[in-house]
């Protein structure tokens, strides 16, 4: 063997000072962290640090918002919702058990206060979605699959807020902000089979409001077939100006992207 390949072969780790603290954090060392950072926030929030709870945050502040205008389709009322939320958790800190993180932990506080402002809506008439127009079927949608710009998310929204309370939460939190079912039948009270069926009501009737973010249907020919309708995954895709078929954004919870919303001052939070 080279001599100098087996001395290259067996050189130990470097082992200079500082070497290890100059190199970059991989994403789970850094979701690591973050866990670690809010739950040293929590911990000297409740031991009286008075700053402490407006790092917690602040650093959560962006997707707070998001969860609650998901729900809610109104900016000022999902910041109140957020509002409200954050207080309970700057009085109920030290009930923190540590069974989930700090950053779960706000984020179901948040679901519930804009759930229960969803239910205090709930008396009020609902819009029905209008029908098909073409009196054609139409595939359901995944809202995840659907949300690719700025006028196809208005068009979300405006759907979204059509739909009865029963049907909307459910879909947003399964669809839009990735929670696992069981979670939702959890926080809603309702059992797994009813959060899958309402989902699935819920996507057919955004097809219907929904169905111009697929691909225009092929005219049915004399005594033919009827042509399939759009396929799920591709609603909201639009060609690259190559040719190629784009990809579909919002693939995951944390792919919400929102319009710019009221600032939510009162707690010196800023949305993203």
């Amino acid at each position: 063997m080279n001599p100098s390949a087996a001395g290259r072969a067996e050189s130990p780790p470097d082992s200079r000072p500082g070497a290890r603290e100059n190199a970059v954090p991989g994403p789970a060392a850094a979701a690591n962290a973050g866990v670690a950072a809010d739950a040293d926030a929590l911990r000297r929030h409740v031991a009286g640090d008075p700053e402490a709870f407006g790092e917690l945050f602040r650093a959560h502040a962006d997707r707070l918002w998001a969860v609650a205008f998901n729900l809610l389709s109104d900016a000022e009322e999902a910041a109140d919702a957020v509002q409200e939320a954050m207080l309970s958790a700057h009085r109920r800190a030290a009930d923190f058990r540590g069974e989930a993180a700090v950053g779960t932990w706000l984020h179901r506080i948040v679901t519930n206060a804009a759930l229960d402002r969803l239910r205090r809506r709930a008396a009020r008439p609902t819009v029905p979605l209008p029908s098909s127009p073409d009196g054609l079927p139409r595939e359901p949608v995944d809202v995840r699959d659907a949300i690719t710009d700025h006028d196809t998310r208005m068009d979300i929204q405006t759907a979204l807020g059509m739909l009865p309370i029963t049907l909307r939460a459910p879909v947003v939190l399964v669809d839009i902000e990735g929670r696992p079912v069981a979670e939702v039948a959890q926080l809603l009270d309702i059992p797994v089979g009813t959060v899958k069926s309402r989902c699935a009501r819920a996507r057919a009737q955004l097809a219907v409001h929904l169905g111009h973010l697929a691909p225009e249907r092929a005219p049915r020919p004399p005594g033919g077939n009827q042509p399939a309708p759009p396929s799920v995954s591709d609603v909201g895709r639009r060609d690259a100006p190559d040719g190629s078929k784009g990809q579909a954004a919002g693939s995951g919870a944390g792919d919400n992207t929102n319009p710019t919303p009221r600032r939510a001052g009162r707690l010196t939070r800023r949305r993203r």
